[in-house]
């Protein structure tokens, strides 16, 4: 399993390198941007 600091490190990495803000990945993906922000921070427990 995947540990929430690594995914939200692969995830913020990933989308700063498509040049995607928070938002546009949160559009394509049907979350909200407070979601992306908490994965991105491992703040999210879901």
């Amino acid at each position: 399993m995947l540990d929430q600091k690594a995914f939200g490190e692969k995830l913020r990495n990933h989308r700063k390198s498509l040049a995607l803000s928070q938002e546009e990945v949160a559009d394509q993906v049907g979350v909200s941007p407070q979601a992306i922000s908490k994965w991105e921070t491992g703040v999210s427990h879901s």
